[in-house]
């Protein structure tokens, strides 16, 4: 086998395609132990798919513990990880997952001139970046969502009218050149069980909503979880028009109705100014609210609240449509001993390091809690430093924010306008879904349509602009729990095809490429035992075999602690057991697996 360039990697015929498939194959029947009969189909119009090595089979980087980047980014360290074979590096960003800002340059400009608000990165370069963080955001309004738990809490019902949550203001006329009501912003108080609700006490901040109804959700379904197992429902006099703000009490309806969710549904803003003044537009539109309350009232007028206050996980779970990204230097998000405090990889330090194999990588920008101009910063950045970046991947998990198709479609065009002002060239794609089996589902619009993902698509087409979708990314983690299901690995290819079929479906065009951005076996022990080298097998093939252009195993460095929610696990998502400081000690199954896919195809630029 020839040592390949990165120029005649590209230029694969399908008679490689062919031999990678049966490779992948035949290293899953080997793992096995089994006899097994490979019947090889070479008629040229059968042909399913041609793929690079190298750029097909790739693997990811994610944030890791502040004090584990120097060992891990050791050169014999990066040495071992190259050694398994994967190619072309998926960057993970998980600050968006937290509700955090991302610093990708620890060094650039506030927007308010007191040194915080909208944080942009400095584009040009200067010393090597080599760690970023997150910033928690103060006008959070989730307690938790499908990225984060247990950390940080909700400005809702943290007990406290001092703080506040706002929506984002990326999402108003004064940017989308929408109408409102065309992205309306939401609060979702989850009551954690059935119970009697005929009233609401709101205390508005700046900007307030002067036009809103207040709902319930009546569905057999979870109203976050299940959006397309029930409908909201609005209250008798919930329907609230020409409101001033301040602090509320609503008597809803004479009779209580027995809901587990109620929603504020808010789509005409006061357009005020909050706390930070009115010298950026970007404090004076969208909705802020200091305190909801949830309950009763009486017929003497006493109002009786159901919920938990308080400034910890331990308050009743709040969420909402969108995030203020303002911020400022003290809310730097540290604790060293947790993975979610840790160090968001530096881009010189990615690049630099050898870990890329000097291939052109996937990146980020953080779009759902970030400002176009600190993406359009991190690009420049990257553009001058000379580096290769394949595409770009805008934001990370919108699904798991519960945020609205049409929300996360205008700030991809905002973002794409703003991007390609820096290179016409430059190939964007997302959403990056969780990871999942079947169409993701939304709430239903007003023609009833509940798909995510076709709604994204027909905003897109709606503007004109679904060229600017270059590619489609998902995440893919087929299992549940963490038992290791043995009896559910022989489905893996099926699930593969299934949910790729699905997303084409849904209208993505035949030559918008489909990219699996980050994927492993389970959470648990199986991903580092035999199983996950068997399912790696199984999943890769079946992705090439759909028509998939890469696929990304989560994840290359070699940090993966115990699974918190598995008692039996010793490990999870990674090639390599460490110790104490990190080093590297033993080697897993996924490694092993990796390493006989590479050695038996053509081999990956700057491999031993």
């Amino acid at each position: 086998m020839h040592k390949q360039t990165g120029a005649d990697a590209g230029r694969r015929t399908s008679r490689s395609s062919l031999m990678g498939l049966f490779l992948l194959g035949l290293m899953a029947c080997e793992l096995r132990g089994l006899a097994q009969t490979i019947r090889i189909d070479v008629t040229p119009s059968h042909l399913v798919n041609t793929f690079s090595p190298p750029y097909a089979l790739g693997t990811t980087v994610d944030r890791i513990p502040s004090n584990a980047t120097d060992m891990f980014f050791a050169p014999d360290q990066v040495k071992q990880i190259l050694e398994a074979g994967w190619g072309v590096v998926s960057y993970r960003q998980n600050t968006e997952l937290f509700v955090q800002a991302w610093h990708w340059n620890p060094k650039g400009a506030w927007s308010d001139p007191l040194g915080k608000g909208y944080f942009r990165g400095d584009a040009t370069p200067a010393e090597l970046i080599r760690h970023s963080y997150g910033y928690s955001l103060q006008h959070r309004g989730f307690t938790r969502n499908g990225g984060t738990e247990f950390d940080g809490y909700s400005r809702l019902d943290d007990g406290d009218v001092n703080t506040y949550w706002k929506s984002n203001p990326y999402l108003t006329k004064a940017f989308t050149r929408e109408d409102e009501s065309r992205h309306p912003q939401w609060v979702v108080i989850d009551l954690g069980k059935m119970q009697e609700v005929n009233a609401v006490r709101i205390a508005w901040a700046e900007p307030y909503a002067r036009s809103y109804e207040v709902q319930y959700w009546a569905g057999k379904g979870d109203a976050m979880d299940e959006p397309a197992n029930g409908d909201w429902k609005r209250f008798v006099s919930g329907l609230i028009t020409n409101a001033h703000g301040g602090t509320v009490t609503l008597p809803l309806q004479p009779s209580p109705e027995n809901t587990k969710f109620v929603r504020l549904w808010m789509t005409e803003s006061s357009d005020s100014c909050d706390t930070h003044g009115s010298s950026d537009r970007r404090n004076c539109v969208g909705y802020a609210i200091k305190e909801v309350y949830v309950g009763t009232v009486d017929q003497h007028g006493a109002f009786k609240d159901l919920l938990h206050h308080s400034p910890d996980q331990n308050q009743s779970l709040t969420y909402c449509s969108s995030v203020d990204p303002w911020h400022e230097p003290s809310d730097l998000y540290v604790a060293p001993d947790r993975m979610e405090s840790g160090d968001q990889l530096g881009l010189d330090l990615l690049f630099t390091s050898g870990i890329t194999r000097g291939l052109p990588a996937i990146v980020p920008v953080a779009m759902l809690y970030g400002t176009p101009e600190d993406s359009v910063a991190q690009m420049a950045y990257l553009k001058k430093r000379g580096y290769p970046v394949s595409y770009i991947e805008m934001g990370e998990e919108p699904d798991g924010q519960y945020m609205l198709p049409e929300d996360y479609g205008a700030l991809y065009l905002q973002w794409a306008t703003a991007l390609h002002r820096v290179d016409r060239e430059y190939k964007l794609g997302g959403p990056a879904f969780q990871g999942v089996t079947e169409d993701i589902k939304a709430w239903p619009d007003a023609r009833g349509k509940t798909s995510w993902f076709g709604r994204f698509l027909e905003y897109l087409k709606m503007h004109g602009r679904l060229a600017d979708l270059a590619f489609m990314s998902f995440e893919h983690y087929p299992y549940d729990g963490c038992d290791t299901p043995w009896e559910n690995l022989y489905q893996e290819p099926g699930l593969i095809t299934h949910i790729m079929q699905v997303w084409r479906d849904d209208g993505l065009p035949s030559n918008v490429p489909m990219f699996d951005t980050e994927t492993n076996a389970h959470g648990g022990e199986a991903s580092v035992d035999i199983f996950g080298a068997l399912w790696l097998a199984d999943s890769f093939a079946g992705f090439l075999t759909a028509g998939g252009k890469s696929t990304h195993y989560y994840h290359a460095l070699p940090y993966s602690p115990p699974h918190p929610a598995c008692p039996n696990s010793w490990g999870a998502y990674h090639m390599f057991m460490v110790d104490g400081d990190y080093r590297i000690r033993q080697r897993t199954s996924q490694f092993f697996a990796a390493h006989f896919a590479a050695s038996v195809t053509e081999r990956v630029p700057g491999a031993d």
